[in-house]
């Protein structure tokens, strides 16, 4: 259990792994999480399960090196065993045939919008996905994404993939041209604010699936809490995703930022 099965790099510090995890590959729905913990006294880290094969019982994880945690994770090599890995948690993606849904994901927000996108399109629903990175190395699971959308925008702050703009600029071009029933953002908290921002002046229902900092992942710390609507809310149990354009980002983006720089002084 928990020994990690394959491992790939999409960049210097962006990598995929496949673990052994039989239980939670049954049980996980598009939209949930697990808490992942590497040594006896590492801390627990929360990531989206990217896929999972039932079959075989295996999940995909995709894991950014942020900090000295995630960096222990990073190191690890196929072989070596996960210490804790609990889940499913979180909530799922209410998934249902709404019409037209712009799927939205930014940097490793691609990750955990595929499985999302994936599960929309086969309710019957046309999927425009638009995901977007600092340049081509930033942009994960392009093939993936377009397997399960009707049409893929890639924008680029350089423009060396796709088109050159930001991500609310795709978003934009298609709400433009065609009805949008349904919105899914994922990625940094300040990309889903715009993003938010853009598809409230359009009156688009939108679904933003937070990144909160959280500790044990079963509403017991209040580490992740948000505010949603004026009230506070628990990310781990109470999403983790919300309706986009009721969550407090200014708050949350402060919240993120708060251990910042205890992180990079162990990297």
């Amino acid at each position: 259990m928990n020994r990690i099965l394959s491992k790939s790099y999409f960049s210097e510090r962006v990598v995929k792994i496949e673990v052994d995890a039989p239980l939670i590959a049954r049980a996980r729905r598009p939209g949930n999480f697990v808490i992942v913990r590497v040594g006896e006294r590492g801390e627990r880290v929360p990531l989206t399960i990217t896929g999972a094969d039932a079959r075989r019982g295996t999940i995909a994880l995709v894991v950014q090196e942020v900090g000295a945690s995630t960096r222990k994770l990073c190191a690890l090599e196929v072989g070596d065993h996960v210490t804790d890995l609990v889940g499913p948690l979180g909530k799922p993606t209410r998934v249902e045939r709404v019409g037209t849904v712009l799927a939205c994901g930014g940097g490793v927000g691609i990750a955990p919008l595929l499985p999302i996108a994936e599960a929309f399109k086969a309710a019957g629903n046309r999927v425009v996905s638009v995901i977007a990175g600092r340049g081509r190395a930033f942009v994960i699971l392009e093939e993936e994404i377009r397997a399960c959308s009707d049409e893929v925008i890639i924008m680029t702050d350089d423009g060396s993939l796709g088109q050159q703009g930001l991500i609310t600029d795709g978003m934009a071009a298609a709400i433009a041209r065609e009805r949008v029933d349904l919105a899914v953002t994922i990625g940094p908290a300040v990309m889903m604010k715009f993003a938010s921002a853009l598809t409230r002046r359009h009156d688009i229902p939108t679904i933003a699936s937070l990144n909160a900092l959280m500790v044990d992942g079963t509403g017991m710390c209040g580490a992740c809490r948000v505010t949603v609507g004026g009230k506070t809310r628990f990310t781990c149990v109470d999403g983790p995703e919300f309706n986009a354009h009721e969550v407090d980002f200014d708050e949350l983006i402060a919240r993120l930022g708060g251990l910042r720089d205890e992180e990079i002084k162990k990297l």
